[in-house]
C-alpha cells in the first residue's frame, strides 16, 4: 500500500503522487505570534512532524517548510496594548513557539521563513493580480475582487459565493467593490509598520504572506498545504483564490489537523483557556505530552482533559519500560529492520496514529513475554521493531532528544549514580541489608529510582 491522504479539497482520500517522483514538498501554516503557544498550537506541529518522518522513512526527499506570521493585526494590538515595538512582541514568541517545538521533539523545519522577510515576493504577487485584472487599490489598501473568481470560490471550505460573509477585514469596507473582498495590502495607519509599494506605504495582508512564502520555497505548484481546520475558511480559502488567480497550481493536497478543546470549546487564549508549554510539561515529560497529542487520529479533535493526559504517559511510560528492560539485554538495535506491515499500513492510510500505535503496544507485549522466558532472539527482533517504529513517530526514548544527550551533567550523574550503585551491590554481597537500603533510599530522595532486575540492578530519574 502507498500513502493515501484525506484531501480536504476534494473531501476524499487519495492516494498521494509527488509532483516531482522521489520528492515530498509540504508547506504547514505556522506561528502567528503574538502570543506564547497552547498545546493546541503545537497539535499541528508535533502532527505534521509525524508525517514528515513518515514520508522521509518512506523514501521521500521531504522539504519541509513552516512559516512564522510576525507582523498582522493581532501582533499589532498586542504591541500598543503593551506599549512596545510589534518587533519586540514578534521576537519574544517566535523564541517561545521554537522552544516548545524542540521540547515536544519536531524536527527543524528545512526553512522556516518569516512574513517580513519576503515582503517584496508579495508586493510581486499583488502586481500580477492587478494586472490580470483579480485584484484592485483602493483607499490606500488593496484587495482581491471575489466576483473575478467567483467560479471557484469557496471551493476548498465548500461554500457558495453568495452565502458567505464579509470578510471584515478593513475599518471602512466602503472602499471594496463586494464586502466578501478581502485585504491583500493594507495601508498606513497611525504607529503601524510599512513598506513602500506602487500603490502607497502600508503592510501585507495575512492571507497574502503564505502565498508569497509558500511559492517562493516549494515553488508554483507544490505537494501537501496543511494546518489546523479552524484555517480552512477564510485563510486558506483565499490562498488558493489569490494563487491560482495568479497562474499558480499551489498545492495539490489540503491536509487539516483537528482543535483541542476544552469541553466544547475550542481552546483558544480569548476564552481563557489556554495550557501553555512550560504548564504542560510541569505535569507530564514533553516526551508523554508528545505521545498524548499524537496519539489520537489527526482529523480528529481532542477533548483535554487532565485525567487523558496521565493515561497517555501511563501508556508510554509501558512502552519505554520495555525498551529500557530490553536495552539491557540487547545493546545494538538494527536500526534497519523492517517495520511491521501493520504499522507501515496504518500509516500509509490517511497517517492512522492510532492503528500504529496499537501495533506498538501488540509488540511491546509480545516482547515483555520474551523477556521472560529469556528469549534474546526474540527481544532483539522485537526491540528492533518497537525502537524504529516509536523512530517514525518521534517516540524513542533511546533517542538523544529523549536521553537529554548533550546536558554536561549527564556523564556526571550517570558516573555518581554507578558507584552508588556498585557500593549497594557490595553491601548486599556481605549481607548488609540496612547498608543497602540506606543507599537506595538515599537514592530515592535525590530523585533516582532503583529497580533489582535479574540482569542487575537498573536507574531512572523519578516521574
Amino acid at each position: 500500500m502507498s500513502l493515501h491522504i484525506y484531501d480536504t479539497s476534494t473531501r476524499a482520500i487519495r492516494e498521494f503522487v509527488p509532483v516531482e517522483a522521489g520528492r515530498a514538498s509540504i508547506y504547514l501554516c505556522g506561528a502567528t505570534v503574538q502570543a506564547p503557544p497552547h498545546i493546541g498550537h503545537i497539535r499541528s506541529g508535533v502532527n505534521f512532524d509525524v508525517l514528515r518522518r513518515w514520508m522521509s522513512r518512506s523514501g521521500y526527499d521531504v522539504t519541509f517548510c513552516r512559516n512564522v506570521t510576525d507582523i498582522d493585526d493581532k501582533i499589532i494590538r498586542v504591541s500598543a496594548a503593551e506599549g512596545v515595538p510589534w518587533f519586540v512582541v514578534a521576537e519574544r514568541n517566535q523564541r517561545a513557539f521554537t522552544w516548545a517545538y524542540d521540547t515536544l521533539g519536531c524536527l527543524p523545519p528545512t526553512v522556516e521563513p518569516r512574513a517580513t522577510g519576503h515582503v517584496p515576493e508579495m508586493i510581486t504577487l499583488v502586481e500580477r493580480l492587478i494586472g490580470l485584472g483579480h485584484a484592485y487599490a483602493s483607499g490606500g489598501d488593496v484587495y482581491f475582487d471575489v466576483r473575478s473568481y467567483a467560479d471557484r470560490y469557496g471551493s476548498l471550505s465548500n461554500q457558495k459565493l453568495d452565502n458567505m460573509r464579509a470578510a471584515a477585514d478593513t475599518d471602512d469596507e466602503s472602499c471594496k467593490r463586494d464586502p466578501r473582498d478581502f485585504a491583500l495590502w493594507k495601508g498606513e495607519k497611525p504607529g503601524e509598520p510599512t513598506w513602500p509599494t506602487p500603490w502607497g506605504p502600508g503592510r501585507p495582508g495575512w492571507h497574502l504572506e503564505c502565498s508569497a512564502m509558500a511559492t517562493k520555497y516549494l515553488g508554483s505548484a507544490f505537494d501537501i498545504h496543511g494546518g489546523g481546520i479552524d484555517l480552512i475558511f477564510p485563510h486558506h480559502e483565499n490562498e488558493i483564490a489569490q494563487s491560482q488567480a495568479a497562474g499558480d497550481g499551489f498545492a495539490r493536497y489540503w491536509m487539516h489537523n483537528g482543535m483541542l478543546k476544552i469541553g466544547a470549546e475550542k481552546m483558544s487564549k480569548s476564552l481563557g483557556n489556554s495550557l501553555l508549554i512550560p504548564e504542560m510539561v510541569q505535569k507530564v515529560r514533553p516526551v508523554e505530552l508528545r505521545y498524548y497529542l499524537a496519539a489520537p487520529h489527526y482529523r480528529s479533535s481532542i477533548d483535554y482533559s487532565e485525567e487523558a493526559l496521565l493515561e497517555a504517559a501511563a501508556a508510554y511510560q509501558r512502552i519505554e519500560g520495555f525498551v529500557t528492560r530490553a536495552a539491557e539485554v540487547i545493546h545494538d538495535v538494527d536500526a534497519d529492520a523492517p517495520l511491521p506491515q501493520a504499522f507501515a499500513d496504518a500509516l500509509d492510510d490517511d497517517l492512522g496514529t492510532p492503528q500504529a500505535l496499537a501495533v506498538v503496544h501488540e509488540v511491546v507485549r509480545e516482547g515483555n513475554v520474551a523477556l521472560s522466558r529469556g528469549d534474546k532472539e526474540a527481544v532483539a527482533r522485537l526491540l528492533a521493531e518497537t525502537q524504529n517504529m516509536l523512530d517514525v513517530l518521534g517516540l524513542d526514548p533511546r533517542s538523544p532528544q529523549w536521553r537529554g544527550a548533550g546536558s554536561d551533567l549527564s556523564p556526571v550523574v550517570d558516573a555518581l549514580v554507578a558507584v552508588a550503585l556498585e557500593q549497594r551491590k557490595a553491601a548486599r554481597e556481605r549481607k548488609d541489608y540496612a547498608a543497602s537500603d540506606a543507599i537506595r533510599n538515599q537514592l530515592a530522595a535525590a530523585g533516582i529510582t532503583v529497580e533489582d532486575t535479574p540482569h542487575g540492578a537498573r536507574w531512572e530519574l523519578s516521574r
